[in-house]
């Protein structure tokens, strides 16, 4: 959610006080208060999210069912940890789905969804980027997947992005050219959408994972 961000997981608001774990932990992760690896002790969350000892064990348990957090019997739980191998898998899922959500915005672009909301999110963005902030710009990253999956009124894709594990790609891997890759690649996106151009949006999406995969890459050679 996250990770990509590409695709994270898009709620921010939550319903319940185990909501308000699970959303916290991801965007823990996005703003590094979290990193794989890191071991989650119920107590602790309890007092700093305010909720009951159940509410963190339920969103560890839906953590769990998302692949974001490991649990060990009778050893609490931590933040996963991706191999090598298990980061390309993942972000060659997000290349597909990323190039799927642009290419479905584009689509209702095209049939005449309004623009607004991919533009503001997109200035938003911007002005995150400039003031060189990591936690605004993960939040406004998050802002414009929420347009874009809003946009494309697609209830498969809204189901599924979440569960890609770009978070932790994201929390793992903090390449120093990264937010430089993905705000060029964003302006890209977003502007074959507004186009309404499926095709070029597609392939912008794509393009984006992949840059994301050779500054990754680098980093782990």
């Amino acid at each position: 959610m996250s990770s990509t961000l590409p695709p994270e997981p898009v709620a921010d608001t939550p319903e319940t006080a185990a909501d308000a774990v699970f959303h916290g932990i991801v965007q823990g992760l996005a703003q590094q208060r979290f990193v794989p690896g890191q071991r989650l002790v119920e107590v602790d969350l309890a007092a700093q999210f305010g909720v009951s000892r159940a509410s963190v064990r339920e969103a560890l348990q839906r953590l769990a069912a998302e692949g974001l957090v490991e649990l060990f019997r009778n050893k609490g739980a931590a933040i996963r940890t991706l191999s090598p191998q298990e980061t390309l898998e993942v972000l060659d899922v997000a290349e597909r789905m990323t190039g799927l959500l642009a290419r479905s915005a584009a689509r209702a672009i095209a049939a005449g969804a309004p623009r607004k909301p991919i533009e503001a999110a997109l200035a938003q963005l911007h002005e995150a980027d400039r003031g060189q902030d990591q936690d605004t710009f993960a939040g406004a990253r998050r802002g414009l997947y929420r347009a874009l999956l809003a946009t494309s009124g697609s209830r498969e894709l809204r189901r599924l992005l979440p569960s890609i594990h770009m978070p932790i790609v994201y929390a793992q891997h903090r390449p120093a050219t990264l937010q430089q890759v993905r705000m060029r690649d964003y302006q890209a996106m977003c502007q074959a959408i507004l186009a309404g151009d499926e095709a070029a949006a597609d392939a912008a999406g794509m393009q984006h994972v992949r840059n994301v995969r050779e500054a990754i890459a680098r980093r782990l050679q």
